[in-house]
């Protein structure tokens, strides 16, 4: 996988689109964000922090996923 050089308002858009995108089914990661000590990386990687999610979440994240796929 290529290294992702996005810039800063590239991943905050991202983590945006992320955010509506999982609220439209129903979905909340609490600590989905940008992950800040990517900005400060000699790679220059941006990331977005995916966080922590409890079962429930993560079964109805699954759910999601697999109904997307089958499309």
């Amino acid at each position: 996988m290529p290294l992702d050089r996005s810039l800063p308002d590239d991943v905050h858009q991202s983590a945006e689109e992320l955010c509506t995108a999982l609220k439209d089914h129903g979905i909340t990661l609490p600590s989905l964000g940008v992950e800040l000590p990517g900005f400060a990386s000699v790679y220059g990687a941006s990331l977005v922090a995916l966080g922590n999610c409890n079962a429930a979440t993560a079964r109805s994240l699954a759910e999601v996923l697999r109904k997307a796929a089958d499309r």
